[in-house]
């Protein structure tokens, strides 16, 4: 059986996301997976999960190959809360659930990579704070996380990864450009596993900011 790379995306949904801005990530998403399908390496190896957190937590896309995503379409309510913690919760649920570990016959999956996507900040700020220590213990290779638009908040994201990115607008450009960077690191990292276990960025496009 071949080792899988799991690619965990995490997207914020709350009612500021409505309109131009779920529509573009909606968009964003359908060009990653071309991209990732283009890539031999990638379409050998990763395999994709959507969680959108709003008020409720949903896992819109259970981990899959990507030669066999559907990708739903990925909607908003009109308001709603920014439950980062409660999603980040069920992200460790499902990484201690879907990664194969290594066996004295057989090697496990690769180290799983996280993809966090917010125009906000948590608003379920004690358990987003619980929660840290819990995610980082799930042994990521990285953790990529993007601050979309005036209102996200990069510190808060800080404390979760050394990887922030910040985007000052949030139109259909500006997230294409975010998720070929993200198809990017996927691809990068899909062939390179073979040679070391650690996970290089590429430059990110001069839309992205990076947070330091």
């Amino acid at each position: 059986m071949s080792r899988r790379l799991l690619t965990y995306l995490c997207i914020d949904t709350s009612g500021s996301m409505n309109g131009e801005p779920i529509v573009a990530v909606n968009a964003g998403l359908q060009a990653l997976l071309g991209s990732l399908r283009s890539n031999p390496y990638a379409l050998d190896s990763v395999h994709l999960s959507i969680t959108t957190f709003d008020s409720e937590i949903k896992e819109v896309l259970p981990m899959t190959a990507i030669a066999d995503v559907m990708l739903p379409e990925i909607t908003c309510p009109k308001s709603g809360a920014t439950l980062l913690g409660a999603a980040l919760e069920h992200i460790c649920e499902q990484v201690k659930r879907d990664v194969r570990k290594s066996t004295p016959t057989e090697k496990g999956d690769w180290k799983p990579i996280l993809v966090i996507l917010t125009d906000g900040k948590p608003t379920d700020t004690l358990a987003y704070t619980e929660v840290i220590p819990r995610l980082q213990a799930c042994n990521f290779a990285t953790i990529v996380a993007c601050a979309a638009g005036p209102k996200a908040d990069p510190n808060q994201l800080k404390r979760l990864t050394d990887h922030v990115v910040s985007l000052d607008t949030m139109d259909a450009a500006s997230f294409s450009k975010f998720f070929q960077w993200v198809s990017e690191t996927f691809s990068k990292d899909s062939q390179s596993r073979g040679a070391t276990s650690s996970v290089e960025l590429p430059p990110p496009p001069t839309e992205l900011n990076i947070v330091l």
